[in-house]
Order: C-alpha cells, then sequence, then structure tokens
C-alpha cells in the first residue's frame, strides 16, 4: 500500500480508531458493577466520555458539569472569521446526551475537587461524589505570560483561541477594518491547542480580505522555526492568495515580546508591528479547574498516566484533551475524541475490578486554505512506558501537489469531519 493509499484509508477509518479500541472492552465491562462517574467539561472529549460510559455499562450514574448552557466549538470558527460559517452554525446543545443516553446535565461551575472524599465542589456551593472523575477542561489563556496582555487587552487584541465572544468580535473588527490594512496574526510557542489553526485562520481571513478587501495582507508573526502543515499551507497561499500572507518565524523577527493593544502595535526583536486588526494568540495552559484541583505540574499540563489517562499527580481522576501532556498527539478536536472513549473504557473496566489495557489512539486534522481547498495530516498512537507515541509509518499527510478536485473533496471531507464528530459527541 502506497502512502497516499494508506493515507486516505486512515482518513476514513481513523477517526473510528477510538471506538473500535473502547468496543473490544465493551463484552467484558458491560457487567461490571454500577458506580458514579462525573464528568467535567461539555467539549469533544468531556461530552464523548461521558456518552460512551453509558454506553458501556447503562446502569452507571454519569453526570455531566458545565458552566456553559452550549457549546462553540473552535472547530470551523475560523470558518465564522471567513465568513463562510456563523456563529449560529458552530454552536450546540448537549441534550441529545440526556435524552439518548442518560447523561445528567448539570450546569455549573466546578471550582474544586476532594480527592480524599471524592468529590467534586461547584461554585453554587452544591457538591457531587463520584466513583470515578473525568476532567476535559481544555485550556486557559497565560495572561501576563507576554508583557502587556491581559484580560483588558484581549478585548482590543482579541486572541478568539476560546471560540464564542471573541470569535465575534474579532469577525466585527475585520469587517470594520478599512481596505489596504493589515492583519497581524501571532501565533504562540509550542504546546498550544491545534496547531494547525493560527494558519488555517490566516487562509480564511485571506479568504474574507479577497472577496471583500482585495488590497489588504495577512501578516503572520510566528514565536516558532517551523509548523504543522507548513509546506501545504504555503503552497496553498501561493496558488489562491498570491502575494497576500506573509509568514515570518521567530528568529527572523516573528517572536513578540511586548504588546501595546490600544496602538495595536507589538514589539519584536525586529522592531515594532503595528496592524488594522490584531489577533495576538498568547502562550496558554490547561482549564482553571485543572489548575486549582492540582492535576497540572509546574509548566501548567496535566501528566497522566498514557492507558487509562488517570493523573500522575491525583488518583481517581482521569484528564484528557488539550489540557494533557499526550506525548506524540496533538492537542486537537479529534484527539480528545478517540481519548475520551479510552477514558471512559479505562474507568467502567476499573469500577469493575478490570485494568486498563494498552490502547490505540487516532488523530486526523483537516485545514482549509480555502472553501474549497482542504488538506489534511492523519495518525495513528500507541500507548508505552514512555508515553504516547506515533506507530512508524502509519499516518499520511496530503499530497504537495494535488489536482483541484482534489482539494475540493477534502475539503468536503473537511465538513463531513465536522459533522460526524459533532454527532458522535453530542447526539
Amino acid at each position: 500500500m502506497s502512502r497516499e493509499t494508506r493515507r486516505k484509508f486512515l482518513i476514513g477509518a481513523g477517526a473510528a480508531l477510538g471506538t473500535l479500541a473502547y468496543g473490544r472492552f465493551a463484552p467484558a465491562i458491560a457487567q461490571g458493577a454500577a458506580g458514579r462517574i462525573v464528568v467535567i467539561g461539555g467539549g469533544f472529549g468531556g461530552a464523548t466520555a461521558a456518552k460512551y460510559a453509558r454506553l458501556l455499562n447503562p446502569a452507571l450514574d454519569v453526570t455531566l458539569v458545565e458552566r456553559d448552557p452550549s457549546y462553540v466549538t473552535c472547530p470551523f470558527s475560523n470558518m465564522v472569521l471567513g465568513g463562510t460559517r456563523t456563529l449560529a452554525d458552530i454552536t450546540h446543545d448537549r441534550s441529545g446526551l440526556a435524552r439518548n443516553h442518560g447523561v445528567k446535565l448539570v450546569q455549573g461551575e466546578a471550582i474544586g475537587i476532594d480527592a480524599g472524599s471524592r468529590q467534586v465542589r461547584l461554585a453554587s456551593g452544591q457538591t457531587l461524589p463520584y466513583d470515578r472523575l473525568l476532567v476535559a477542561p481544555g485550556i486557559d489563556i497565560r495572561f501576563g505570560a507576554v508583557e502587556g496582555y491581559d484580560e483588558a487587552a484581549a478585548e482590543l487584541m482579541p486572541h478568539a483561541w476560546k471560540a464564542g465572544p471573541q470569535t465575534a468580535l474579532l469577525r466585527r473588527q475585520l469587517e470594520a477594518m478599512d481596505d489596504g490594512g493589515t492583519v497581524i496574526i501571532a501565533a504562540p510557542a509550542n504546546p498550544f491547542r491545534c496547531p494547525p489553526g493560527p494558519y488555517e485562520r490566516a487562509s480564511m481571513i485571506a479568504h474574507y480580505l479577497k472577496t471583500h478587501k482585495p488590497r489588504s495582507k495577512v501578516l503572520i508573526l510566528d514565536a516558532k522555526e517551523n509548523f504543522s502543515k507548513q509546506g501545504l499551507f504555503q503552497g496553498g497561499w501561493e496558488a489562491v492568495y498570491p502575494g497576500m500572507i506573509e509568514w515570518v518565524s521567530g528568529s527572523a523577527g516573528g517572536k513578540v515580546s511586548r504588546v501595546d493593544a490600544r496602538n495595536r502595535t507589538l514589539a519584536t526583536e525586529f522592531g515594532a508591528q503595528k496592524g488594522a486588526v490584531v489577533n495576538f494568540i498568547p502562550p496558554q495552559q490547561a482549564g482553571r479547574i485543572a489548575i486549582a484541583a492540582g492535576l497540572a505540574d509546574d509548566k501548567g499540563w496535566c501528566p497522566v498516566d498514557p492507558v487509562s489517562f488517570e493523573s500522575k499527580q491525583v488518583p481517581g481522576v482521569h484528564v484528557i484533551g488539550d489540557a494533557i501532556y499526550a506525548g506524540a498527539m496533538p492537542k486537537s478536536g479529534t484527539a480528545a475524541n478517540s481519548q475520551a472513549k479510552i477514558a471512559a473504557a479505562a474507568m467502567v473496566g476499573l469500577l469493575g475490578g478490570k485494568a486498563a489495557d494498552a490502547p490505540m489512539l487516532a488523530n486526523t486534522c483537516y485545514s482549509l486554505v480555502g472553501p474549497d481547498y482542504g488538506i489534511s495530516v492523519t495518525g495513528i498512537y500507541v500507548a508505552t512506558a514512555e508515553g504516547i507515541k506515533e506507530v512508524p509509518n502509519s499516518g499520511g499527510v496530503s499530497p504537495a501537489r494535488a489536482a483541484a478536485a482534489i482539494r475540493k473533496q477534502e475539503a468536503v471531507y473537511t465538513d463531513a469531519w465536522y459533522k460526524g464528530i459533532v454527532a458522535d459527541s453530542l447526539a
């Protein structure tokens, strides 16, 4: 099988791999003892874990705690900026988890975890007892990590790295910008949520500008020396937006040391850069509850056992998604969905006295360079004593040179992936 044929196969099959790995536990686990599982966080990771725990053992009492009444997905938020989707298109409720799977939904903010008494404390004062706890808190912004960038600065120079009001703010700024202005996107050093995200964002903003403000430019200031799917993105930019997008690496002046939000100016080693609109994506860390509960280490991310996703810091608590160290796996929606199924199987098995088996996991990251121009990268991963590693020669990327019909087909796949993961997580 050629690498390209293998890549196409994995795109079709990779999203199901977590389900298959989870499924091999089902016959043994379904007869296990009932218990109480609490899940904190209702994104692609937490919602999937809650759903699949109930599928494995319908006798379980599963409660999902989430602060926000609806889920605005980070995937496809770049398309809102590009004008091909609206916020309503990427906003979903979680009622299907209760209606179809018997998951109890609690709207509230988890502010503490008492691992000794096995209770979650909510901001309302309510406590929720658990036998196993899963935390899928996503990321928080490290305000103050770059001089001048705080919560007030984010209202002038939005990060839009949590979809919702920040996405809408950045979209309004793009609409208000004069034709001929420069949009600056500042990308952080690794690790951060969705490694291809800033470059898809540059692409979709360029799509909007090309359509409505064709004299404008996009400047990417990057703290890194390279980025995910770099050749594919840059090839796409040359083909679709010639001369419109410029990328500057960290060593060439892309690393931002200070921001002046009021004047929309970024300071770098090679001088200041001023934009008509500035999208500043700062360094990140695990979500607030993970920090408060001691699940994260001094670097701000959560170390976990690669087999069960149980925290190495707090026993009885499992952590998945963007908040964790996941070895070779990126911080992506597909990764969180895949990890959730394995963690659900591990929790249900442990409640029934069955140790978790070493899983295989999958990830596919789709990106749009334009509405009809898709690219992707796929990988298969295995848990080892040293952490999660990619299976050699298991994955692949879109071909560097491909006909327009292939790029258009990958854009169709991108849309299908989004619909599929929403349904798998929330329906």
